[in-house]
């Protein structure tokens, strides 16, 4: 899995929606980075989350987010994680945890994807402790009521959040 032929490229996806990516996000993708020849920062289609930006917008956020990145890429994906996962001849999933909420839902999650892809290995990090509170939900929160997210998301987010906001606000 993780270890053996060391000619073989380790590929990790690290799935989200990313609805913004946040510097916690980011924190995990550093660690990953550190860990796996190539990562593919992967935005999930989640048909019962409503997102603030659309699949083309959170991917082009991304990929302008991440290109200080050399192992890291960007994409969309319909389908069944561990599907996608094989598709991309991924080592393993990477997932975020948080704090101790986090992890009831993800060991399941991760069980039941080594059911169904047993070579594909789920590997969780955990971000810095100072973004241990933070997520995507939050912040779009904090947008919408004219809060300031400087410390939670890098400059170009923050600019898209303001626009999007200013933009619900005049479709209203």
């Amino acid at each position: 899995m993780l270890r053996g032929n060391h000619n073989v490229k380790r590929i990790a996806i690290y799935p989200g929606t990313f609805d913004p990516i946040t510097y916690g996000h980011l924190d995990v993708i550093d660690r990953a980075v550190e860990i796996f020849d190539e990562v593919i920062v992967a935005v999930a289609h989640n048909s019962s989350k409503q997102p603030m930006f659309s699949t083309q917008e959170r991917v082009k956020l991304l990929k302008d987010t991440l290109k200080k990145y050399k192992n890291v890429k960007v994409d969309y994906f319909d389908m069944l994680l561990v599907e996608y996962a094989r598709e991309k001849k991924a080592a393993a999933i990477i997932r975020g945890l948080r704090a101790i909420s986090d992890f009831e839902y993800e060991f399941q999650m991760a069980l039941t994807n080594r059911k169904l892809a047993d070579r594909i290995t789920t590997v969780f990090l955990m971000p810095h402790e100072k973004y241990t509170y933070l997520n995507s939900s939050l912040v779009r929160e904090i947008a919408l009521f004219g809060g300031r997210v400087s410390g939670f998301v890098p400059p170009n987010i923050r600019k898209a959040l303001k626009r999007k906001v200013q933009s619900i606000r005049n479709n209203r």
